[in-house]
């Protein structure tokens, strides 16, 4: 990526978020966040990725498709904000980041391991207690 583009996207993820929190964010019904913008190098298509909030997985792909719908709105809402900015409005497409939920399945794991580790440690550690020490033949 050129310095134009990652500047292009970082002002329209600044914008596209600053749209769903203060515009879009009634009709969205759920926690959205706009975790990174992808520019194609022409310009013309931001690749928005988005992290939902949501109890599970139907209602964060309900949330994506509500913004899919919603995506000519926000470009037209984007446009009025940084019209004299870009010669060409680039089309808007919403992806889902599942970052965070996989972020938080990983830290389940990890705290589990860390509990069947603490759990057979303490087994060990009796079982070590009945046998004589180094020191006591």
């Amino acid at each position: 990526m050129s310095i134009r583009t990652d500047r292009v996207g970082r002002m329209i993820q600044r914008e596209v978020a600053d749209l769903l929190q203060q515009d879009f964010g009634e009709t969205s019904q759920s926690l959205v966040t706009v975790t990174g913008v992808r520019m194609t190098d022409d310009l013309g298509t931001a690749y928005v990725d988005v992290s939902v909030l949501g109890a599970d997985d139907r209602q964060r792909k309900a949330a994506i498709a509500r913004l899919d719908a919603q995506s000519s709105e926000i470009r037209h809402a984007l446009s009025a904000r940084i019209r004299h900015q870009l010669k060409r409005m680039p089309e808007l497409r919403f992806f889902l980041d599942d970052g965070p939920q996989r972020r938080a399945r990983m830290d389940e794991l990890f705290a589990q391991i860390a509990a069947d580790r603490d759990e057979s440690g303490s087994e060990a550690a009796g079982a070590d207690d009945e046998a004589p020490s180094r020191g006591e033949y």
